[in-house]
């Protein structure tokens, strides 16, 4: 992704919204953004890193629905509820 690609899919978002990094998809958590800084790659072409808060924490796990849209997990739904069976007390000595 280019930095204009970036800039295009975040021009569609409300300015004022957070922003946070979703990493590891293995254990989806959610971090926050801090810094952004241009560099050079090994092959001398500018990169622009995305960095969190050395002091920042995470936000926690990332919502299912995120981690589902990135393609990290499939969709989840809860397994169907089985109606339970009545347990009959034993009558006493009966």
């Amino acid at each position: 992704m280019t930095v204009g690609e970036l800039i295009d899919r975040l021009s569609a978002y409300d300015r004022s919204a957070k922003v946070r990094l979703a990493v590891n998809p293995f254990f989806p958590m959610a971090h926050q953004v801090a810094e952004v800084v241009e560099a050079r790659d090994e092959d001398g072409e500018p990169v622009v890193f995305i960095a969190e808060d050395a002091e920042a924490e995470q936000h926690g796990h990332l919502p299912p629905e995120v981690a589902v849209r990135l393609t990290w997990q499939e969709p989840v739904e809860a397994p169907p509820r089985r109606r339970r069976g009545t347990i009959r007390p034993v009558g006493n000595g009966q």
